[in-house]
């Protein structure tokens, strides 16, 4: 058996586990001031944990050793022996020298924030591409943890003097031999290198998927894990998919068609939700999973409208965003299930400051075609009234026009097709600028997006 299969501490699962929840909140944390550990506890739950206790302390520094006070550490031990707890879950990320040290004290299992997504994401991932990123994070995570983790270290030495365990060799195998934190490193470091190496063909494949659509207007669906996102996705294309009422229910990226009327269409990208704190080891390993809103020319940034903690979710999802380079890109916050929304101030508040924002309802299809209206006059909005030819030949280029452009009038002779049409300006640097035949006759001249509609 490997011996990494064969140890309690490896099994970060907490499923039907009874758990107590600890949070430390320290100057700065981004939390629900109203709920501080209820995001843990959505977590906790979406991973089959039963939450028995919950602990909250406030400090101005981290404690080094036990990250939180020693006195208030007894105490969760002795609440967790109370309520017959199997595991403690912080809302915060540990050191391995903390999770030892905190073990000691309280005599259980102990996981902290990142390990608790990570085993989430586990169970969610459905792909080959979702599991590879999965494993390849959680054996980063792992990784610098294992001397914490693993505390057989006995000396795997040859057959001269050794008994049990260490009878494994002869020549060549004698000496002080290899401990085996050293063994288990390796093997994680040449399972790290095999999955980064598979990854890269994946991540190469989807990168060329994605600069294959650059000459198309592509929109990404982003916000706060179970915002409604994929509802959405299914309310305004056929793309079907999987819509639970849990955290992290969608993992892998889904692109379809969106139909805006009037002849014209975007991609629409449904992706990943975010949480706050999301690991960056799993940020780093979903980055191909997220090319579509890094490429995205607008994002969709879908706020649960209902929820209690609204305001914490919007400033966690802003915050992942901003961690991917993404602050600055075009948005449009779109305040869902604003039908089954109790408080009204609650709504304002968040608008408050917001240029561009849409109150709808994924579920009933309120606002939605309200939503339709916006994307299709930022994609028609900055476009011109141009005439250019093209080789007869360049069917390529052709093809591009009649999917990108309007076509107003065709005139053909034996080489070439001389073509009056509106287009998006991005659209149209495209093309000059993709090698085709398409060449610019006349001065551009803006059209609105309602002169398009006339």
């Amino acid at each position: 058996m490997n011996i990494l299969e064969d140890l309690s501490r490896t099994e970060l699962s907490v499923y039907r586990e009874r758990a107590v929840l600890v949070g430390v909140i320290l100057p700065g944390s981004l939390v629900d001031r109203d709920d501080p550990l209820g995001e843990l506890e959505s977590l906790a739950r979406t991973a089959g944990a039963q939450v028995v206790d919950t602990v909250l302390q406030r400090r101005s520094r981290i404690d080094a050793s036990h990250y939180i006070g020693r006195g208030k550490l007894e105490e969760i031990g002795e609440r967790a022996e109370a309520n017959e707890a199997d595991v403690i879950i912080f809302d915060n990320d540990l050191s391995p020298a903390q999770i030892r040290d905190i073990e000691e004290v309280t005599h259980r299992k102990v996981i902290d924030r990142s390990e608790l997504i990570l085993d989430i994401f586990a169970t969610r991932a459905q792909t080959r591409e979702a599991r590879l990123q999965v494993e390849l994070a959680q054996l980063k995570y792992t990784a610098p943890r294992l001397r914490g983790m693993w505390r057989h270290l006995e000396r795997i030495a040859g057959a001269g003097g050794a008994t049990g365990a260490g009878m494994v060799g002869g020549i060549g195998t004698r000496g002080p031999g290899e401990t085996q934190i050293e063994i288990d490193r390796r093997l994680v470091g040449q399972r790290l290198t095999r999955l980064k190496r598979e990854l890269e063909r994946i991540d190469k494949r989807r990168l060329r998927e994605v600069k294959a659509r650059s000459d198309q207007f592509t929109v990404s669906l982003v916000g706060y894990t179970n915002a409604g996102k994929s509802t959405l996705m299914n309310a305004l294309t056929d793309a079907d998919v999987k819509v639970e009422d849990k955290l992290f229910a969608t993992l892998e990226t889904t692109t379809r068609r969106w139909q805006l009327g009037g002849g014209q269409a975007a991609l629409l990208s449904d992706t990943v939700g975010f949480v706050r704190d999301l690991p960056h080891h799993l940020v780093a390993s979903f980055q191909a999973t997220l090319e579509e809103a890094l490429h995205a020319d607008l994002l969709l940034h879908v706020v649960d409208a209902s929820s209690l903690r609204a305001e914490a979710e919007l400033l966690a999802a802003r915050s992942v965003l901003s961690e991917l380079g993404l602050e600055e890109a075009p948005c449009l916050l779109l305040f869902n299930k604003i039908d089954v929304v109790g408080d009204e101030a609650l709504v304002q508040i968040l608008e408050n400051g917001t240029e561009d924002s849409l109150r709808i309802s994924a579920r009933s299809g309120l606002g939605l075609d309200k939503l339709v209206e916006f994307v299709r006059e930022r994609m028609l909005g900055h476009r011109v009234r141009v005439t250019v030819t093209v080789d007869a030949a360049d069917g390529r280029t052709l093809s591009q026009l009649d999917r990108l452009a309007e076509i107003h009038q065709r005139e053909y002779d034996d080489r070439t097709v001389r073509i009056e049409l509106s287009i998006g300006q991005a659209d149209l640097a495209k093309l000059r600028s993709g090698g085709g035949t398409l060449a610019v006759l006349e001065p551009t001249e803006s059209v609105s997006a309602d002169d398009e509609g006339n």
